[in-house]
């Protein structure tokens, strides 16, 4: 390379694309349903262990200890309905684009965030499924980059074709060249 050839310009801001203005997919359905299911079952399993204690017939309690219970349960309702409720206003507006050079992932019901990783940049990537997500017909892409031992990135509730699709396009696609 010459020094001629060197080139820096400015870059006018005004001109930049949007990474907010790209269009989004949703997840599956069905992720915010395992979710919903999920803190119902939890709760539902607190309570009845909460329940056991206090109503076993084998050692009585001491007072201090039996009048905890209404308060116990009261704490876990609370906690699993600011959940539930958290999941049913969150994770419809969980979206991710995938796009030539980039994947994008918006997120967030308080505390919004938008995230993109650049395909040249994945070191490797995962498909996982655990057992709920096997039950739903879920998975979850992984992304990670060169750099790091954690994922960087990570796409979930997707349905097992889809994401099968996603990991086969950016492993097609992450030692392309960027344009």
């Amino acid at each position: 390379m010459k020094i001629d050839d060197f080139s820096n310009e400015p870059v006018v801001l005004s001109q930049l694309p949007d990474a907010r203005e790209v269009e989004t997919h949703p997840l599956s359905p069905r992720y915010r349903i395992v979710n919903l299911a999920t803190v119902v079952v939890v709760f539902l399993l607190i309570s009845i262990g909460i329940s056991i204690v206090y109503f076993q017939p084998w050692f009585p309690l001491p007072e201090p200890v039996r009048a905890v219970y209404p308060i116990a349960l009261g704490i876990v309702g609370f906690i699993s309905g600011c959940s539930f409720v958290y999941h049913w206003l969150a994770d419809p507006r969980i979206r991710y684009a995938v796009r030539q050079q980039d994947l994008i992932l918006h997120k967030g019901l308080i505390f919004r965030k938008v995230t993109c990783q650049p395909i040249l940049r994945v070191q490797h990537i995962e498909l996982k499924r655990g057992p709920l997500d096997r039950f739903a017909g879920l998975a979850k892409i992984q992304v990670f980059s060169a750099g790091g031992s954690a994922h960087t990135f990570e796409i979930p509730g997707l349905p097992i074709e889809r994401a099968a699709q996603l990991r086969q396009f950016i492993l097609d696609h992450k030692e392309l060249d960027a344009r």
